[in-house]
């Protein structure tokens, strides 16, 4: 077994409100697919093997990415984020130590943020760490239940939680750092009881604390960081903030 930092890049969806032919992964973004802007995120935190989940015009997206000597996992259908990573358990068979799992369309990530939960992650000895922001108005974002104690005790879609939990202000960034045998040994016990009728990722969360397994959370300092494109507009203000940085030398 090989114990490193892997990261999977979840890449597969449609992007329907692009209102656009074009997968969401491959829309440019100052000259470049949005993917690849994650891909160097991947780079920045010296993941050795990487693997992307693909399935909306996935030959596009392979040839796109694939002279990066990435992996590449196939969804064939959306089933959730959850069902996409059980799609990677081929490519992660020979695997151990960490996995980073991020998002194909939010570029803005920096490196230092990822060096950060990586390092609370480790200091911590956690079986998963989730970045998260907090928001004046989460609504529509996925929210970090903590215990009284402030510990995580779970993760909550806005579709499924509840007033109370809608009150909630931090929420899931969609970025994850698992131990990874304890992830794959969780990710089979998935199912699609949910609004969406899908498989969560974020269930995982819930399986390691049930477990007993210590779950740690942690928020951005920068929770434009975590920004995802689903929108043309987005886009453009993720392209904007990226020429910002360009021009201040902040990478």
């Amino acid at each position: 077994m090989v114990q490193d930092l892997s990261v999977i890049v979840l890449a597969a969806g449609k992007g329907t409100r692009m209102k656009s032919d074009l997968a969401k992964v491959l829309h440019p973004c100052l000259g470049r697919p949005l993917i690849d802007w994650v891909l160097d995120q991947a780079d920045a935190v010296g993941a050795r093997h990487q693997v992307v989940v693909v399935g909306h015009q996935r030959e596009a997206v392979m040839e796109a990415v694939g002279g990066r000597g990435v992996h590449f996992a196939i969804q064939a259908e959306q089933k959730g984020t959850g069902h996409a990573v059980q799609m990677c358990q081929e490519a992660m068979a020979d695997r151990a130590g960490e996995v980073l799992v991020l998002s194909g369309d939010v570029p803005l990530l920096s490196g230092a943020t990822l060096e950060a939960l990586c390092r609370h992650h480790r200091e911590g000895a956690f079986a998963a760490t989730v970045l998260t922001a907090i928001f004046a108005d989460p609504r529509g974002y996925g929210r970090l239940i903590r215990r009284p104690d402030g510990q995580v005790d779970r993760i909550v879609e806005h579709k499924d939680a509840t007033e109370e939990e809608r009150s909630v202000q931090e929420i899931n960034s969609g970025i994850y750092l698992f131990h990874t045998g304890h992830l794959f040994r969780c990710i089979h016990r998935l199912r699609p009881d949910n609004a969406q009728g899908e498989l969560y990722l974020t269930d995982v969360i819930r399986f390691l604390v049930e477990d007993g397994l210590p779950v740690s959370a942690l928020p951005t300092l920068d929770a434009q960081e975590i920004q995802g494109v689903n929108t043309v507009e987005q886009l453009a203000e993720v392209e904007r903030e990226l020429m910002h940085r360009r021009g201040t030398g902040v990478e």
